[in-house]
């Protein structure tokens, strides 16, 4: 289904609806305007629907974890209180008001004034759900008008809460195109680019670099890109405690978040305190493993195939024997590896574990500049304020606990940066 100004269309009216859009968004860039309060009226009214329930029936399509987690989200991250809070936060009070400033040497007042981008091109990953709609209110809330691609993934969860966002306010209708086409049309694709200012690109390399393809030269690309989340152990305040914290984060999320856990670093050069760590920490990953088990058995079952078909290939090439020591538990896996590199795990319960000196932090790091995301830290308190700086100068944009790697909070950036900040632009007006 299409979602154009209001009404929806068959998917076949595609081509027809883009053939008209450039000239339906140039008469709204020229007629109208969007204030933020209307959209957070409108979104705060939708968060409350979602919480009592209206959406419950197609939430429940997602899986049991998925649909608790997106209801829980949604009620509060669409809320009045966190939406005025993250403006406040990412623009500042009076971001769109323009103001006047005199420059030095003698030089003319200049007016300054903070616009919208323009028109958004969302193009949305399909491994995080109603993603879209989330995207879709930070457009709005920037004044833009937004072109949003739905995922193929999507289950029209995405397109009932925007329907439902439009009954509760209809001026929204000029600002909102929802297209459910395939990836892989490429001419329409590029037809929605032409007509973007800039394009908000959710999902791993494949995607971004599809998207860097055909998006038009100049057109802004703000790319959301698939990030890498680790802990780091330098000793313990109270070890029984952070332990648990760890484990329980790594069965909760099954580790298929950019902030999840992927791999745990010891502060250490000896192999033998890997070993150590991952025969104490084991029954304690595995009991919380066992405690709170996948939902997603396919996913799972996934994972354990790739895991065999690659211990097959190592027979094959002869590499068997150097190969990481592993150990396993009931439902999950710890495995010990001799080289340093941050990397993705197979996930579900399967972690790796490697050392990283604190002298190496900035080295190791550095060479997965463009990955790193959250580091869950654990060590003693007079240590944090250290490690924490060597964190941060080596690239990670979260530094938290290890309990709460995945815990969101309001006003915090999106992978070290602003994106309401991302979807507006400064106008320098000469003043006579």
């Amino acid at each position: 289904m299409i979602l154009a100004k209001g009404k929806l269309y068959d998917s076949k009216e595609q081509d027809r609806i883009l053939s008209a859009m450039e000239e339906e968004i140039n008469h709204t860039l020229a007629e109208k305007t969007l204030s933020a309060e209307t959209v957070v009226a409108a979104v705060d009214f939708l968060s409350k629907r979602i919480a009592a329930g209206a959406f419950d029936e197609r939430i429940a399509d997602l899986s049991p974890d998925g649909a608790v987690r997106y209801k829980e989200l949604a009620a509060v991250m669409l809320s009045r209180e966190y939406i005025e809070y993250k403006l406040s936060t990412e623009l500042g009070e009076g971001f769109f008001t323009p103001y006047r400033t005199k420059p030095p040497h003698n030089q003319k007042s200049i007016c300054v004034r903070a616009m919208p981008l323009g028109t958004l091109l969302h193009i949305a990953a399909g491994n995080i759900d109603g993603l879209p709609a989330f995207s879709l209110a930070e457009g709005l809330l920037t004044g833009n008008i937004n072109i949003v691609k739905l995922p193929q993934a999507d289950n029209g969860l995405t397109l009932m809460l925007i329907t439902s966002l439009l009954e509760i306010e209809p001026a929204l209708s000029d600002f909102i195109y929802v297209f459910d086409t395939p990836s892989a049309d490429l001419a329409a694709l590029k037809k929605m680019a032409v007509m973007a200012d800039g394009i908000v690109v959710w999902g791993g390399d494949a995607a971004v670099s599809a998207v860097r393809q055909f998006a038009p030269v100049g057109t802004r690309l703000i790319e959301w890109g698939h990030k890498l989340g680790f802990a780091y152990l330098s000793g313990c305040q109270n070890k029984e405690h952070e332990l648990k914290e760890l484990a329980l984060h790594i069965a909760s999320t099954r580790q298929l978040l950019c902030s999840s856990c992927q791999t745990i670093y010891l502060d250490t050069h000896s192999l033998d305190d890997l070993y150590n760590f991952c025969r104490e920490f084991l029954p304690i990953l595995d009991e919380a493993v066992l405690r709170d088990p996948p939902s997603d058995l396919g996913g799972a079952a996934e994972i354990t195939l790739m895991k065999y078909h690659d211990t097959l290939e190592k027979i094959l090439r002869g590499t068997a024997e150097a190969a990481p020591e592993e150990f396993r538990g009931t439902g999950c896996c710890l495995t010990a590896c001799r080289d340093s590199e941050l990397a993705l795990s197979y996930m579900f319960g399967n972690c790796y574990v490697k050392r990283l000196p604190k002298e190496n932090i900035i080295t190791v790091l550095r060479r997965k500049k463009g990955y790193l995301q959250t580091a869950g830290l654990i060590c003693p308190d007079e240590e944090r304020e250290d490690l924490t700086r060597l964190l941060a100068r080596s690239g990670v944009v979260r530094i938290t606990r290890a309990g709460t790697m995945s815990e969101e909070f309001c006003g915090e950036a999106h992978d070290g940066q602003y994106p309401l900040r991302r979807y507006t632009r400064i106008v320098n007006i000469e003043e006579t």
